[in-house]
């Protein structure tokens, strides 16, 4: 698996919030090929787990942050520093 960058924490403050809305959104993310996938789907959990924060969508489908690319149309954010969010 490739280094970690790590997400702004604005970006990973907004996951969240589509997290607790329960809404639908549309998730452009790179899979483990590098092929890029659009999904629509909800936000069910934001979580960190060996250096690296993911979420989980509904269907199950886990994606490493700093694999997408944009959500509802907002592209991913990095950090300027190394600390993480929380």
């Amino acid at each position: 698996m490739d280094a970690y960058r790590l997400v702004a924490c604005s970006f990973d403050d907004e996951l969240e919030a589509w997290a607790t809305l329960r809404q639908d959104c549309q998730i452009i993310y790179r899979d483990e090929e590098g092929q890029k996938q659009t999904v629509t789907s909800k936000i069910i959990d934001v979580y960190a787990a060996n250096r690296a924060d993911f979420i989980k969508l509904q269907d199950g489908t886990i994606i490493r942050l700093d694999h997408l690319i944009s959500v509802n149309d907002k592209p991913i954010q990095f950090a300027h520093s190394t600390f993480s969010c929380s």
